[in-house]
């Protein structure tokens, strides 16, 4: 009848009875951790690691055998002295010591590594989400960071005046601040061409805005930062379409010249739809504004006047105070634009052109690009 046998024991538990007879060893002849001793011990803190031992509980096992055993070493038998006796126990508390040494490099070595592996795992998923490759086998590797590809998830992004780096602190400082806020196991943030990313399900209710928070904090209040953020999209290629609309936004956001630090894509449509046809806007631009080059210092200034005025809802005094100048030279710039384009910036349907036109001009980079006369 063949006998039943129980499972292997753990590489740990294997190895307290081997570290013992070192011991009764080491009693005898007062010697040193052999290198092979050391390698086991490594190995066994090793394997303690991969196996989710606590290393409190790894040396507590390693020091209570020592304990059990300091009563029966055959070299206390024969010790003839006390000083004797001294010198065995001293070689005794040092290979201890070095065992404990050998245990607790060889645990976080392999944490380290792990640690590694599961950083260089975490990237590679990033760049195949936020890609679109691989997309049959994301919605498996997804589930391990907490994201559910079947969904609707959102895409954040944030750009500053330096690019955001791999190995550099923010992408962990913000991590932890989210998975604090939130939970690790629905929140991802990596760096990415030089932004930061974050990808959250959609009903995770204050995300982005935590996130540009916390890259505000990050990068400091005083520096140049904006972050993006897409529209919730659904399905494994949902992350991609929102990251490029997170993208597209920063891009809009830097040429507009936008105040805010979070710009939505939702917010942004209209600029879309005028980029769409960029002929028929450069047009509509040549044709309404290009007069303004002939103004006294070029169009730049009356343009920034009109901009001001439809911003603040074509209120002169609000203009005047949001550009620091009087309402005496608010008036005359709007006189001097319709004196050159014949377009009135206080007339509804005027207006609107000037503005669609104005707008289509911070996308076209218009005037810097043009000669001034």
């Amino acid at each position: 009848m063949t006998r039943k046998t129980g499972p292997a024991p753990h590489k740990m538990t294997a190895d307290v009875p081997v570290f013992v007879q070192a011991l009764r060893d080491i009693s005898r002849a007062r010697r040193s951790l052999s290198a092979k001793e050391r390698r086991d011990l490594h190995d066994t803190g090793a394997d303690a690691a991969a196996r989710g031992v606590p290393l409190r509980e790894l040396i507590k096992g390693y020091l209570e055998a020592t304990g059990r055993t300091w009563a029966t070493l055959p070299g206390e038998d024969a010790a003839a002295s006390a000083d004797a006796l001294k010198r065995i126990g001293d070689a005794l508390f040092q290979a201890a010591e070095d065992a404990v040494g050998e245990l607790t490099k060889g645990y976080e070595e392999s944490q380290r590594w792990t640690l590694r592996r599961d950083e260089s795992l975490r990237h590679e998923f990033i760049d195949d989400l936020l890609t679109g490759r691989d997309l049959g086998q994301l919605a498996e590797r997804a589930e391990r960071y907490g994201l559910q590809l079947a969904g609707t998830n959102v895409v954040a992004a944030a750009s500053t005046s330096e690019p955001f780096l791999d190995s550099g602190t923010a992408t962990p400082s913000v991590q932890a601040a989210m998975s604090l806020r939130f939970s690790s196991r629905h929140v991802l943030v990596a760096a990415r061409e030089g932004l930061l990313v974050c990808v959250v399900p959609h009903n995770l209710e204050g995300a982005p805005e935590e996130f540009a928070r916390q890259v505000g904090e990050v990068v400091g209040r005083t520096s140049a930062w904006r972050v993006g953020l897409g529209q919730p999209q659904s399905g494994p290629g949902g992350a991609v379409r929102s990251f490029e609309q997170a993208r597209n936004a920063l891009d809009l956001a830097e040429r507009l010249n936008l105040s805010e630090r979070l710009v939505k894509a939702a917010d942004l449509l209209v600029y879309q739809v005028l980029q769409r046809d960029s002929a028929a806007l450069g047009e509509l631009v040549t044709a309404v504004l290009e007069p303004l080059l002939g103004a006294r210092g070029g169009a730049e200034r009356l343009m920034d006047t009109l901009e001001a005025y439809f911003a603040s809802g074509r209120v002169t005094t609000t203009t005047a105070k949001n550009l620091g100048v009087g309402v005496r030279t608010v008036t005359y710039r709007l006189d001097r634009v319709r004196e050159l384009t014949g377009y009135r910036a206080d007339d509804p349907a005027q207006a609107f052109t000037l503005q669609v036109a104005v707008l289509g001009a911070r996308l076209l980079g218009w005037p810097q690009a043009a000669p001034i006369r």
